[in-house]
């Protein structure tokens, strides 16, 4: 498959274009909180964890959006689903852990910012937006309008990006006095929003014929490439291409359904791993707690 792949070309690969943007963003992350720092005030350096999250978030940032993954995801509806599974579940806790809490203390208090962050991080308001609008995401004709249009992808790839974010505020969130959870709420909330992505990841599983035109349709499917193939490269190589299955050894419809159990599977692992850290993070300071001793304890003599 790989030398198959071969035939989109280098820029279609590895995406040079994002690859600056999010070395630019490392860049900008290693000033500010290292040289630089000391224009903010007294603000501590990243601990090597925080560092480690921030450049890690980048890493797997390109990893499924400029890397052949990317490329894959027009191709194949499993690669998709792997893509939408980090981006959304996994790249906004390792960001929001990465930045240092002073940075996010100065973003959240910047006058526009202020009442709408703190609006869409409330958890209701939180959890539900992301939680509806990742199934309607789904929905096929969104889906196909979607990976048509270059201009519409940005943009409802980046808006669920920023609902994700939110949505996972409320439960990792660094900044002390915005975390309003009490570590029980925190797992029923993570707990009802797994459960409502299951919903949009059961309906693709067990949907008995291929619902998407971005992967069983010819044209569909060559507009969808147009989001991350350069044209000029597409006009050239679009006679040969004759659909999916060039690239695939399953059938669309057994890609669907793979992509179903891939994103149930991979969004089960995250959620579960989150809710563990909640548990076992509140359990022990539950039990480092140190009960005070009673007033009142009987006298005893000790014996001679």
């Amino acid at each position: 498959m790989w030398l198959e792949l071969q035939i989109f070309g280098f820029r279609a690969l590895w995406s040079p274009y994002i690859l600056g943007l999010l070395v630019l963003a490392g860049l900008v992350y290693y000033v500010i909180t290292g040289p630089k720092r000391h224009l903010f005030g007294d603000v501590g350096k990243p601990s090597i964890k925080q560092q480690f999250l921030f450049y890690g978030g980048l890493a797997l940032l390109y990893l499924i959006k400029g890397s052949p993954i990317d490329l894959m995801s027009h191709i194949m509806l499993g690669a998709h689903m792997i893509q939408m599974a980090l981006l959304y579940f996994l790249v906004p806790i390792m960001l929001i852990r990465g930045l240092p809490v002073w940075m996010w203390r100065r973003f959240i208090k910047l006058p526009i910012i202020n009442p709408l962050f703190r609006f869409f991080t409330l958890p209701l308001i939180a959890l539900a937006l992301f939680n509806g609008l990742f199934p309607i995401y789904h929905i096929p004709v969104i889906f196909d309008f979607s990976k048509a249009s270059p201009t519409a992808h940005f943009i409802i790839t980046l808006g669920l990006f920023i609902f994700a974010v939110f949505m996972w505020w409320p439960v990792v969130t660094p900044v002390k006095e915005m975390d309003v959870l009490q570590p029980l709420l925190k797992i029923g909330y993570l707990i009802l929003s797994l459960f409502l992505v299951s919903i949009a990841c059961a309906l693709i599983i067990f949907a008995d014929e291929p619902i998407y035109e971005a992967f069983s349709s010819n044209g569909a499917w060559l507009q969808s490439l147009s989001i991350c193939v350069p044209i000029d490269v597409l006009d050239g190589i679009s006679g040969s291409l004759s659909g999916p299955e060039m690239f695939s050894p399953m059938s669309t419809i057994d890609d669907q359904q793979l992509g179903g159990i891939v994103m149930m599977t991979m969004q089960q692992i995250i959620y579960t791993s989150v809710i563990s850290w909640v548990f076992f993070g509140w359990f022990t300071r539950k039990n480092m707690k140190v009960d005070p001793m009673p007033k009142d304890l009987p006298y005893h003599y000790g014996k001679s």
